[in-house]
């Protein structure tokens, strides 16, 4: 499928929106607790004339359909905006806005799992004879259900279902009708490589130029994981160690690229992590080089040195805004299309660590845009950086 490559992504600078905490918030609320702050579509449509001016030309956002939670992904209506981002309407009134200012924008699409209160699995772990039943992994006998790595709030869908796939498919295909100009596809290691093969034509056939970039990221999964994963002789990448590159291959005939977590892994590793950083350049060059050779030049390995699941750059780098610069110098020079997390141009962090066995750590790289507090310096050289990007381009 790589050979239908989207041409408008390679020149895409793309800024990642995390919905609740970005705009239209509440700031009296505590970002801390895993609840709805008020960030919302409207608070993105108003905040246009600075998305702008940063010169980004490509949006990708969090998920905004009905949900259980603040971030999203627990999706219980894969149809319908959840009323905390705003309607139907707010979604459209975005999409023009940033159409009128050519800025794409890229929807963040949840298709391996649901909200355990999504009614359609409510029905199949209630009802012994409900249709939805084979829409998921559910034991006939003691009723236990396949879920998410192992997150019980989120059941798998079994997208090998006829009737399952042609739902998910469709809500895809919705939402590209209205007028997103691509999907950021959630934890694309779940579903089977017999979907994603059915799901990516579906989707070209609906738009040639929809970009379809997958998540494909294996962190913290352990061995009882396997079982909920789609990717090819996974017990054997067990056994040998799952190397990231492997994985991002494996996707290389499905979507137009995959995040490349490779790099965010480089750049914390000589950049963020070495006290003499700039001694270790010439490592970073020659390993990013090594990295891309073993991909064809058609598939999209878009960079980013953070996102809402782990450390932002500036707390691996101790606060030091020098080697913030530094490294998205580097990135904007990378032949790949960059991303950039919001509040990353203004050098925002935290002060604890986000990990994974630590239930909701992962609010402190979602603090809320601190508008009130912007480092205009930091983004006047963040605009430096993607002026000369678009430069380089032309």
């Amino acid at each position: 499928m790589n050979k239908l490559r989207v041409s408008w992504f390679s020149s895409a600078i793309i800024y990642h929106i995390f919905i609740d905490r970005f705009a239209g918030y509440d700031p009296d609320k505590n970002w801390e607790k895993p609840v709805f702050l008020g960030g919302n579509l409207k608070g993105i449509t108003a905040r246009a004339d600075y998305l702008s001016d940063l010169g980004v030309n490509t949006l990708w956002i969090s998920p905004f359909c009905v949900t259980d939670a603040y971030h999203g992904y627990h999706i219980k209506d894969f149809f319908k905006p959840d009323p905390h981002f705003g309607t139907l309407e707010d979604v459209r009134c975005l999409l023009d806005e940033f159409h009128k200012r050519n800025i794409r924008i890229i929807l963040d699409f949840v298709p391996n799992h649901c909200s355990v209160n999504h009614p359609f699995f409510q029905s199949a772990i209630n009802d012994r004879n409900s249709k939805y039943r084979k829409w998921f992994y559910i034991d006939r006998w003691s009723g236990n259900y396949v879920t998410f790595l192992h997150y019980k709030e989120l059941p798998k869908f079994n997208l090998d279902n006829q009737e399952a796939r042609s739902y998910i498919i469709g809500a895809a295909k919705y939402w590209l009708s209205i007028g997103f100009d691509g999907l950021r596809l959630d934890h694309v290691v779940g579903p089977s490589h017999r979907f994603w093969k059915v799901f990516s034509e579906e989707m070209k056939s609906c738009c040639k130029d929809t970009v379809l970039i997958g998540e494909a990221w294996l962190e913290d999964v352990r061995f009882s994981h396997l079982k909920t994963l789609g990717i090819k002789n996974k017990y054997l990448h067990w056994i040998k160690g799952i190397k990231p590159q492997e994985i991002q291959l494996e996707y290389m005939n499905e979507f137009d690229g995959v995040l490349d977590f490779f790099f965010r892994y480089r750049i914390t590793e000589f950049i963020a992590w070495k006290k003499e950083y700039k001694d270790y350049l010439n490592k970073l060059k020659h390993s990013m080089a090594h990295h891309y050779a073993k991909f064809p030049a058609e598939y999209y390995l878009p960079s980013f040195i953070d996102n809402h699941d782990m450390n932002r750059f500036m707390f691996d780098a101790g606060l030091d805004k020098k080697k913030l610069r530094y490294a998205i110098a580097f990135q904007f020079t990378l032949p790949q299309p960059p991303i950039l997390y919001y509040g990353t141009e203004t050098g925002l962090s935290h002060t604890k660590p986000v990990l994974f066995h630590v239930p909701f750590s992962d609010l402190q790289a979602r603090q809320p845009m601190p508008w009130q507090n912007l480092d205009y310096e930091m983004i006047d050289f963040v605009k430096q950086q993607i002026t000369r990007r678009k430069k380089r381009k032309t």
